[in-house]
C-alpha cells in the first residue's frame, strides 16, 4: 500500500454545501466535520487541496473572480488548505482537467510535490472516484442526499459516510490499521 502524503477533497457537496453555482462568498456553509477532516489530515503532516468542478464559468454564469472569493470564503472557514484547484470547462468541452478525467488530480499532485498514487480524492459522485482512479489515486466516495443511488452501489467498498471518517479511515490504512 502506498502512503498517504496528500488528501485531495471536492469543494462542493464534500466540504462545503452544494449551492448550485454559488458566487457569493456568504452563501459558503461547511460541511459537518468537513473543518475536522482539514485539521486532522493536516495534524498528521499531509498536504491538503480541493479539486472542483466549476462549470458555471464556461456557461458563463459566473465568473473566475467570483470562484476564486468563494473559495477563498470556504478556505478561511476550513481553516485553510494548501491548494485549490478547479476546471471553468464545461462537460461538452471535452478538456482533460474536468472530472472525471485525471487533469485536476495529475496538477493537484504536481503542484503539492506528490506522486499521484499518493493522494487519496475524497468526493460526493463518480466523477470525483473515476478522477482519481484515472489519475493513479486513490478515491472515496463520501455520498450525500445528490449521490446517484447506483453511485453508491458502485463505490460501496470505496466509500466513507463523512468526510471525517474518509480522512479517519485513510490515516489508519496509512498506519497499517484495518479501517472501521
Amino acid at each position: 500500500m502506498t502512503t498517504v502524503s496528500a488528501i485531495l477533497f471536492d469543494r462542493d457537496g464534500t466540504l462545503v454545501a452544494d449551492v448550485p453555482y454559488n458566487g457569493d462568498p456568504e452563501r459558503v456553509r461547511p460541511l459537518p466535520g468537513a473543518r475536522e477532516a482539514v485539521a486532522l489530515a493536516r495534524s498528521h503532516g499531509l498536504a491538503t487541496g480541493v479539486v472542483s468542478n466549476q462549470s458555471g464559468i464556461g456557461r458563463g454564469l459566473l465568473t473566475t473572480g467570483q470562484v476564486r472569493r468563494v473559495n477563498e470564503r470556504a478556505d478561511a472557514l476550513l481553516g485553510g488548505l494548501d491548494l485549490w484547484l478547479f476546471c471553468p470547462h464545461t462537460p461538452e468541452d471535452g478538456c482533460p482537467c474536468r472530472k472525471p478525467r485525471p487533469g485536476l488530480v495529475r496538477a493537484a499532485a504536481v503542484r503539492l510535490g506528490v506522486p499521484p498514487a499518493a493522494c487519496l480524492v475524497v468526493g460526493d459522485i463518480a466523477a470525483d472516484v473515476l478522477a482519481a482512479r484515472a489519475a493513479g489515486a486513490r478515491g472515496v466516495l463520501v455520498p450525500n442526499a445528490a449521490t446517484a443511488p447506483e453511485e453508491r452501489r458502485r463505490f460501496a467498498d470505496d466509500s466513507a459516510p463523512d468526510v471525517l471518517t474518509a480522512v479517519r479511515d485513510a490515516l489508519g490504512a496509512a498506519a497499517g490499521r484495518t479501517p472501521a
